[in-house]
Formats: C-alpha cells, structure tokens, sequence
C-alpha cells in the first residue's frame, strides 16, 4: 500500500477552504496544491480571492497564479503538471494538502480524465456558432434536456464544458455523464477527503460579504484593465462578466455587483451538488476547530498503516 496521502481540502466558494488547508500545511509541515482553476490566471487576482501574501506565505503553495489568461491551458494540463509535482512533493513529504472548489480539477487529480470517443468536429463547429450568436442559454437549455445528470454538476455559464458535453451526447447518442467514472488511473498515494460545510444562509452571507470586500480591495479597477480581452475564455468567470456588463452600460454597478453576488450563489450550490455526489468524503462544519480535522486525518493514517 502507498504510503503517501492526499489530504483534499472541498466544499462550496468562501467556506474557508484556504485557512483550513493552510493550518493542515502547517500541522503536517508540508505544502499545497490549488485546484481552483480560476486562480490560476495571474492576472486574475482580486475576484478568483487568491490566498493574501500573509497566507502564501504561511504555508508553500502551488498552481497560484502561475498562467496567463492568454494561456490554453486545459484540465488534462493540470492533471499532467500537478500529478508531476505531487510526485516531487512526496519525495519530501508523506502528506501533501490540496485545496480548491473546482471539482474537475479535483477529480482530475484522483481519479484522471476520462476516455471520450472522437465525434465530427462539425458538431462543435454548430454548437460554437450558436453560443456566439444566441449566447450561452440555449446551450445550457439543450444541455439539461440531454443530460440531466451532467447539467446538475456542471458549470453551466462556462460555454466550453457546455460546448464539450452537448458534442459527445449529440454525436454518441449517449450522454456525456455515461462516459464518465470508467477505468482509473493507479496512483501513487491515498486520499482522504475533506468536505466544508454551511447552512445555505451561511454561505450566502459569507459569499455577499466577499463580494463587498473585493469591490473594496479594487475588483473595478482589475476587472477595467481586464475589459479589452473580455472574449477570452479565462474571463468568462463570475465576477468579471458581470462588470464587463456594466463598462458596456447594460446595467449599473449596482446591479452588476448584485448579479455577481447571486451568480456565486448559484455556483456555489452546483459546487455543493458536484462534490456531495462524490464517495468518501468526510464533512466538517464550517467552523469546526482545525484540531478536529487534524485528528481525524491523523487516526485515517494510523488505522491503514
């Protein structure tokens, strides 16, 4: 049996997946790889809510800002890159931490990508054209008549994934979610699970009081020098989105920063649905003391070693 092990760090946006990962860091001597795929990007700094320097600083972390929003960078990249990394960590470390609420990032990382058959590419060339002259509702709508199951995990404001699932259900006849969970990867560690959780009330006053701090620290002022490349994928991201709506004067930025906060609502519930349908998770509430956690993950090792 291995003898290294991947301590997850999940749960929904704003619950405080960071500072518990950061106090396991610290506990376990050891560093972090980020799963959130939005922060990733460098230039994204204030509205993706990348760990403070105080916090990058408090413990080693990996996969921070560390790409351009110009880059391609796909999940198949991160899964090689970050399987690549653990594997140097775990020559120093017998626990590495990974944290974020991206969920295909995360399962990526477990459990790897799945195997999907080649379909004609001129089904994404007609779903591409849809989304760039109806927008993204029409996809999601198809997305949630072909494949229930998919729409209730996905992110469904990320046209990309919707683009992606509806040419494998249209060109298989099959839907996308049957294709996933098949044949895994062996890895090289084991993995215990941790899952945050809130009361929906909590979490949305969590998420609203984020939102406010960001306008705060400057979320305007990035999202404005952001605006000229509004087009490219990175971007298309909750909290930006919503301000490019307002530098175009479709709404005010009251009303901009009202969407922003009911769209990371509604992301945060799909992140909830996502990882509650994953095995093995062991949930903590939010405000559970990181002892707690510490000797829970510390009795896992000791029983399965």
């Amino acid at each position: 049996m291995p003898k290294n092990y991947l301590i997850t760090v999940a749960g929904p946006t704003a619950i405080g997946k960071t500072s518990l990962a950061i106090k396991l860091a610290q506990h376990f001597n050891t560093e972090i790889i980020s799963a959130d795929s939005r922060q990733f990007f460098k230039e994204m700094k204030i509205g993706t809510a990348v760990p403070s320097p105080e916090e990058l600083a408090a413990a080693p972390h990996h996969f921070i800002q560390h790409i351009s929003v110009e880059d391609n960078y796909s999940v198949g990249d991160f899964e090689r890159d970050a399987i690549k990394k653990l594997d140097e960590l775990f020559q120093e470390h017998k626990v590495v931490i990974m944290a974020g609420g991206s969920g295909l990032y995360v399962k990526a990382i477990l459990e790897g990508l799945d195997d999907f058959p080649a379909v004609d590419p001129a089904i994404r060339e007609e779903l591409n054209a849809t989304y760039k002259t109806q927008g993204v509702e029409p996809l999601q709508q198809q997305l949630k008549e072909l494949d229930p199951e998919y729409y209730e995990m996905a992110d469904i404001q990320n046209p990309h994934r919707l683009i992606r699932a509806l040419e494998i259900c249209i060109g298989t006849g099959k839907t996308y979610s049957s294709f996933l969970n098949r044949k895994k990867p062996e890895r090289n560690f084991k993995v215990i699970n941790i899952g945050l959780v809130a009361d929906r009330e909590i979490i949305y006053d969590r998420i609203n009081r984020r939102v406010d701090l960001m306008m705060d620290e400057g979320l305007l002022e990035e999202a404005e020098k952001l605006f000229p490349k509004r087009r490219l994928n990175a971007l298309n991201t909750v909290g930006y989105k919503e301000l490019f709506g307002y530098f175009k004067g479709i709404h005010s930025l009251e009303t901009a920063v009202a969407e922003i906060k009911k769209n990371t609502r509604r992301f945060a519930k799909r992140q909830l649905t996502w990882f509650r349908k994953q095995e093995q998770i062991e949930w903590f509430n939010y405000d559970t003391k990181p002892e707690e956690v510490i000797t829970y993950i510390e009795k896992r090792i000791s029983h399965e070693a």
